[in-house]
């Protein structure tokens, strides 16, 4: 069970790292610790490229039902738990800038209950919902950005 977290992990940050790469940026971005923290316990941009997005995230209760035309979310989940919907037909979708969709919930879809060491990937146009969450949930979001 203590191999579960350091894999998940790997896997996710090795993700991250070949989507990076494979822009050909040359860049490097550092985010130190206190920013991260900062960002996981109240949400917050870490990374803003032009082809991906890092922020650490943080809810304590249900969202609104979203789709984006253009970004494949990546979650990683760090504390807590939730039960997530995806795909589905939206409900009270309407558009809320360019590119993205709120909604009020799901009809239908796939229920996941995420945890501690969970990633999921979301690609685009799928709708995603954070249904329920009991406690809290903290999470890394990477958004793989499309032309």
């Amino acid at each position: 069970m203590k191999m579960k977290m350091p894999l998940a992990m790997l896997g996710f940050l090795t993700t991250s790292v070949l989507l990076m790469g494979a822009t050909g940026s040359p860049d490097v971005t550092y985010v130190g610790h206190e920013k991260v923290d900062a960002s996981l316990a109240k949400g917050g941009m870490l990374v803003t490229a032009k082809d991906l997005l890092v922020l650490g995230a943080h809810r304590t209760e249900a969202g609104h039902s979203e789709m984006h035309e253009k970004e494949t979310d990546v979650f990683y989940i760090v504390e807590g738990d939730a039960t997530f919907i995806t795909g589905g037909k939206m409900i009270g979708g309407k558009l809320s800038k360019p590119g993205q969709w709120l909604g009020t919930g799901i009809e239908g879809g796939t229920v996941h209950h995420l945890s501690k060491g969970d990633v999921i990937v979301i690609p685009a146009g799928i709708p995603h919902w954070y249904k329920e969450v009991p406690h809290s949930v903290t999470y890394y979001v990477v958004k793989v950005l499309k032309p």
